[in-house]
């Protein structure tokens, strides 16, 4: 779960570079060590219209950025927009249960998905999601995750208007 020298250098050149696409693939890159997803995905939150609008996609093909789901009177909109917790889904039934899309998830092969608030200020500005191929997950899996939306911070906040 270390920042490696690489991963250091990838982060510090896109900050410096105000690039968001290059800091989320960096995370992307980083997390994929520890938790071996198949697919991350970053999203904006809208919150005056309770949407998420990806922004970045590691299999743009199946997520393309831009896309976006309606949250407005969900479960996991409450849990990850509103209260800003952590949302750990394990199993096909609690991706069933929670994403609308969830026969594309299982297309892929996906069985588990860790998605983090990315929260300033006591806003959620978005989320930072992976999805893995295996049902259970482990504490470390949800701490790399959660490093991983804490890194993404500044990106969010260099792509949130001003006042």
């Amino acid at each position: 779960m270390s920042l490696t020298s690489d991963t250091l250098e990838r982060l510090a050149l896109a900050y410096d570079g105000a690039s968001a696409p290059a800091a989320f693939a960096a995370l992307d890159a980083h997390a994929h060590a520890t938790l071996g997803h198949t697919l991350c995905t970053i999203n904006r939150h809208d919150a005056e219209r309770m949407r998420v609008v990806r922004l970045y996609s590691s299999n743009p093909a199946a997520y393309p950025p831009g896309g976006s789901k309606d949250k407005r009177g969900t479960a996991w909109g409450r849990h990850v927009l509103l209260e800003r917790q952590v949302f750990i889904g394990e199993g096909v039934d609690a991706i069933r249960e929670f994403f609308d899309d969830h026969d594309a998830i299982q297309a892929l092969g996906l069985q588990s998905v860790i998605n983090v608030p990315v929260v300033f200020d006591g806003a959620c500005l978005g989320t930072v999601n992976f999805l893995m191929p295996r049902a259970a997950l482990t504490p470390a899996d949800i701490a790399a995750a959660r490093l991983a939306g804490l890194l993404a911070l500044p990106a969010f906040l260099a792509l949130t208007p001003a006042g």
